[in-house]
């Protein structure tokens, strides 16, 4: 007997085993309970293919989804041994099949093997009733085949251990008639055969045996007492055979679970029913309280789903004269969503990369819920602002992964709440927060405070000043946040930029070299980069404009009248001239700018002071009075010119005024003037003649640039202006010099060219007057015609001469740079009238 018990577990075994390695996803074993500690379950490292050296070397551990550790992992062999010696009854109790979960869990990389290991009854525990005794009271009178349920006897084991018969000893009374429940558990009712009969036998004992099916077998036993009354002739009667009810669990103490009532045709206390417990377990009394007056059933303990879904209690009506009726209460036990889910935390990595890739393993946990149906399952979430996401894996297994790019200078530490919630009413849930921490990488480049600077310095500074500093920061730490600044390669001018400005490369300071010169160089710019200490190595780039700042380290220039010739020019004015005709007009300019190069003009020093006064911004020299016959013919005229600067730089110029009745040079002759007065005249005479060769000359430059331009035309204007001609541009120099309000140095009525040749610092500057010395515009004005026919007729052809080649300017091409009041060109023309007839105005 004993032989065959082993052949059946050994081959158990054997099934369970092919079946775990057929299915390839769970491995499942089992084992007989109650096996001593260290005994062998099965070599995992084997049914997973998975070489022995492998598991110590993966840190293989064995991790157990019960309070208990009931096994054990040997990771150099692979063997899985119990650990502790298994109860299965107390493990289960009824529950089959019964089983032990636990995972084997293998890192680097993560894998993770479910196990189940099935725990086989075995045959340890004998069939026994609550009671040793049952008494029976039965009327004499009482039909024959009347039914009398027994009590059930308790076998802790299941399957063929448990109980498979009942049996009676032998009498001629009663036998016993074994039936069978729709969970397959056996009970017995005593089924009366022959008629009692009181006066022939007033009480019988039985023996009631139960047997299991397991090997060896076992038996329990208990006597029935069975007493015999005097006739009572009804029996009390249920309303119901079988009383069915749902209570839900955790309901409160006192909570109605049902009422049961039997009544009896019976009168006095024949009729008088009480209510009692049948054969019922120790746990149903425990749990139920049973009202003997009412027959009401109340919840006494706590109701517990998990533990058992349903109890079956047996009541018993009894009436005064001792009759007996049994019915059954079936209560289905409600489950209530009264267990929240719990996350069990297997692998965290709690610090990871900024740049770790998308779907990287960040953590490894399990979700268990101990409530059935929809309350007990359950589903986790993260919240949606973080770039992690859950993803599940076997059973209730889920990972924890990235989701998408990490950026540790926006996010350098993430408390990630993993909340577990089920699906019962009302939903509980469960929270669990895991820390994740991410480490630098190089990924942020340093960037500056400002795209591009602008710094001022004032020229003529000294060497090795502090202009100013870039900044540049990087969000990066430690060396991947330490900025070194250096200035790229460039040149100003014809110089490398490292002759002008130096760059401190870790402060960013920028210092200047060398002494500036406003008037040599207006501004230049140095492309400045600035690099971390990262590998690999980032960097950015900024623009540092140095913009130099003038000084009035200029004195104004004399334009007109040249200051330097031997003989100087003088200007005619008849003496018809009234108050405010003007005389002619000091043309200067400076070197400066802004303010510095605002110019005004004072008459310092003349012949006769109240007859002449000058234009204080336009420099025009006009008559303050009539001219009078007393008046000297040859006055001295001493302007000053001053600029605005700080402090004022000025400068002198000598005019020489004749005062004449005519220009005719036979009137000249014929005047009897002192020997200046006939200096005046040659001067004169020198003047109309230079004006004449510096229009023939210009009439010349003109035909000789269209000529060019025409030609040049044909290989590409763009390139012929770009490398031939250059303009000054005055970015604050004013479009229309009347508007400025008197500032300035010349008015709109005067006009002057500007020609810069390519790299050179110095102007040329041409200014036009009219050819003749203003007159009045009717002969009679005058007094008389004063003018030669001859002269008249030579100064005619000299300015038709001109006239014929009244320059024709070509659109030239303004460069896109330049500001407002840049100088393109000049227009100019020559009227053939005389005096203020002959004055032009351009518009």
């Amino acid at each position: 007997m004993v032989n065959r018990s082993r052949t059946r577990q050994v081959l158990s075994f054997a099934l369970c085993l092919w079946v775990s390695l057929a299915e390839g996803g769970t491995s499942r074993y089992s084992v007989p309970e109650e096996k001593k500690s260290g005994s062998l379950v099965a070599n995992i490292a084997k049914d997973l293919n998975v070489a022995v050296g492998t598991l110590s070397a993966r840190r293989a551990r064995l991790v157990s989804k019960s309070t208990k550790q009931y096994f054990e992992l040997n990771a150099r062999s692979g063997d899985v041994r119990i650990k502790e010696k298994i109860d299965r009854e107390e493990l289960c109790g009824q529950s089959d099949p019964c089983v032990l979960q636990f995972e084997i869990v293998l890192e680097n990389p993560l894998q993770l093997y479910p196990v189940e290991v099935q725990i086989e009854d075995v045959n340890d525990n004998s069939p026994k009733f609550s009671k040793n005794e049952l008494l029976f009271k039965m009327p004499e009178q009482i039909p024959v085949n009347t039914r009398f349920p027994l009590e059930r006897a308790q076998d802790a084991d299941i399957g063929t251990n448990g109980i498979q018969s009942y049996a009676i000893s032998s009498n001629e009374h009663f036998r016993l008639d074994v039936q069978t429940h729709s969970d397959g558990s056996k009970y017995a009712e005593l089924l009366l055969e022959k008629q009692l009969d009181r006066e022939a036998q007033a009480q019988l004992m039985l023996i009631l045996t139960a047997a299991d099916g397991g090997l060896p077998q076992r038996t329990g036993t208990a006597q029935i007492r069975v007493s015999v009354l005097d006739n009572n002739d009804n029996f009390p009667q249920f309303s119901q055979s079988v009383y069915r009810t749902q209570l839900p669990e955790n309901s409160p103490r006192g909570t109605l679970v049902t009422r049961v009532e039997a009544s009896d045709l019976d009168e006095g206390s024949n009729a008088e029913i009480t209510y009692s417990y049948g054969q019922v377990p120790e746990r149903v009394l425990e749990l139920f309280q049973l009202n003997p007056s009412t027959g009401e059933i109340t919840v006494l303990g706590t109701i517990d789903y998990e533990q058992t879904t349903k109890y079956e209690i047996e009541i018993q009506a009894t009436d005064g004269g001792g009759f007996s009726a049994h019915c059954k209460v079936l209560v289905e036990i409600e489950d209530r969503n009264d267990n929240a889910p719990e996350v069990t935390l297997t692998t965290l990595s709690s610090t990871i990369p900024e740049d770790s890739a998308p779907g990287t393993v960040v953590a490894l946990f399990s979700v268990r819920d101990r409530d059935s149906g929809d309350n007990g399952r359950a589903a986790c979430s993260i919240p949606g602002n973080v770039p992690f996401a859950l993803k599940s894996t076997v059973q209730n297994y889920y990972e924890l992964v990235t989701r998408g790019p990490l950026d540790r200078e926006a996010v350098a530490e993430y408390n990630i709440s993993i909340t577990a919630t089920d699906r019962g009413a009302p939903r509980l849930a469960s929270e669990r927060v895991i820390r994740v921490q991410l480490s630098d990488v190089n990924d942020n480049p340093p960037v500056f405070t400002e795209p591009s600077y602008v710094m001022y310095l004032k020229e003529n500074n000294l060497p090795g000043l502090l202009i100013g500093s870039v900044h540049a920061a990087d969000l990066d730490t430690e060396q991947n946040a330490k900025v070194t600044y250096s200035a790229l390669p460039g040149d100003v001018g014809d110089l490398p930029f490292s002759s002008y400005v130096s760059i401190n490369s870790d402060s960013g300071h920028v210092y200047a070299l060398r002494s500036m010169d406003y008037e040599r160089t207006r501004d230049f710019q140095v492309r400045v980069r600035a690099a971390d200490g990262g590998s690999p190595l980032l960097s950015s780039e900024a623009t540092v404009r140095v913009v130099i700042l003038d000084e009035n380290d200029n004195a104004p220039f004399l334009l007109y009248p040249l200051q330097n010739s031997s003989s100087p020019a003088s200007e005619l004015v008849p003496r018809s001239a009234g108050p405010g005709y003007l005389v002619t007009k000091v043309v200067a300019v400076d070197g400066d700018s802004g303010q510095n190069s605002w110019l005004s003009y004072q008459l310092l020093r003349a012949t006769d002071p109240g007859l002449f006064t000058v234009g204080r911004q336009s420099g025009e020299v006009r008559t303050s009075r009539q001219v009078t016959s007393p008046d000297s013919v040859k006055q001295k005229l001493l302007v000053l010119v001053r600029d605005n600067g700080d402090p004022p730089r000025s400068t002198t110029s000598t005019l020489n005024v004749l005062l004449v009745d005519g220009f005719s040079e036979a009137h000249l002759q014929l005047v009897d003037v002192p020997q200046e007065e006939g200096q005046q005249d040659t001067l004169t005479l020198y003047l109309v003649i230079a004006l004449s060769c510096i229009s023939f000359l210009f009439l010349l430059s003109v035909v000789t640039v269209i000529a060019t331009r025409l030609y040049k035309a044909r290989q590409g204007q763009e390139r012929y202006m770009a490398s031939s001609r250059n303009f000054y541009c005055e970015p604050s120099f004013p479009t229309n010099p009347a508007d400025t309000s008197g500032a300035g140095t010349l008015p709109q009525s005067y006009c002057y060219e500007v020609c810069l040749t390519t790299g050179s610092g110095t102007s040329e500057f041409k200014y036009l007057r009219p050819l003749l010395p203003s007159v009045p515009a009717e002969p009679s004005a005058a007094g008389g015609s004063l003018l030669d026919s001859q002269v008249s007729s030579q100064l005619k052809e000299g300015k038709e001469s001109v006239c014929e080649g009244r320059a024709s300017v070509s659109e030239d091409s303004i460069p896109r740079s330049s500001g407002a009041g840049c100088i393109a060109n000049k227009v100019l023309g020559i009227n053939e009238d005389c005096g203020q007839n002959g004055w032009l105005s351009y518009q």
